[in-house]
């Protein structure tokens, strides 16, 4: 079984070494992986650092012609995927690629097709304490979705989302920036796939740091989940049966 890893990078020349690194480190002896880094058109150098990467130990990078944002890199990655699972992973060190064994042991066990990575659900590690109004900002677009969706998430903004490339290979993403989280949350639901969350680590970043999502990006989240509320899956495409 094969693990593809998405990994959006925009601007990131200075986390990018050591988040690759990490991912590479992850613990996972069963599972073969890919890491494919889409390069989102940085202008900081990490493009020049990822030239570097490109073709070693799995890593397949995957360059932008501009930048077109972190829903349309995502969408890349999982159209070039070539794994039975695939995880998105953010290159600014939030979250821990060490984790990966938590977050895939659902679908690993067959419990789920759909994982979510909260952090709101308490972890060894616990989280950087950071920026009130986005914790709450994030309880409100949270309840929205679930509102919408019917699921019952902590965390629908969450990262880490990992999934089949079945349910992946369905959910013909359209969102250009970060309303890509709740449009990914209210496709998986419309198309019944089973959803576990899990509890991860995080370490957030001020924008001092580099943090880039803000109160523009959760507008848009919400136009987001109001715009695919009424989404119904494509049919499954099956091959002609022979004569």
């Amino acid at each position: 079984m094969k693990l593809s890893v998405i990994m959006p990078a925009y601007n990131e020349r200075q986390t990018i070494r050591e988040i690759v690194r990490r991912v590479l480190a992850a613990d996972l002896p069963h599972l073969d992986r890919e890491l494919l880094i889409v390069d989102d058109g940085s202008t900081d150098g990490t493009r020049d650092i990822l030239a570097e990467m490109d073709g070693r130990d799995g890593i397949r990078v995957l360059p932008q012609p501009r930048n077109l944002g972190k829903g349309a890199a995502v969408a890349r990655g999982m159209r070039e995927a070539s794994g039975d699972i695939v995880i998105i992973q953010d290159a600014d060190l939030e979250y821990d690629p060490a984790e990966y064994s938590v977050m895939l042991r659902p679908i690993l066990a067959g419990e789920a097709e759909v994982v979510f990575g909260s952090r709101f659900l308490g972890t060894p590690s616990g989280h950087r304490v950071l920026y009130f109004w986005h914790a709450v900002g994030n309880s409100m677009l949270t309840l929205l979705s679930n509102a919408i969706s019917g699921l019952n998430l902590t965390d629908m903004e969450t990262c880490y989302k990992a999934m089949t490339r079945e349910v992946a290979a369905r959910l013909d993403l359209r969102s250009q920036r970060f309303g890509v989280e709740p449009e990914i949350t209210i496709k998986v639901a419309r198309l019944g796939a089973r959803v576990f969350e899990v509890p991860v680590s995080y370490y957030g970043r001020t924008y001092e740091e580099g943090k880039k999502i803000g109160l523009k990006d959760a507008i848009q989240a919400v136009w987001t989940l109001l715009r695919f509320a009424w989404w119904q899956p494509p049919m499954s495409r099956r091959p002609p049966v022979s004569s």
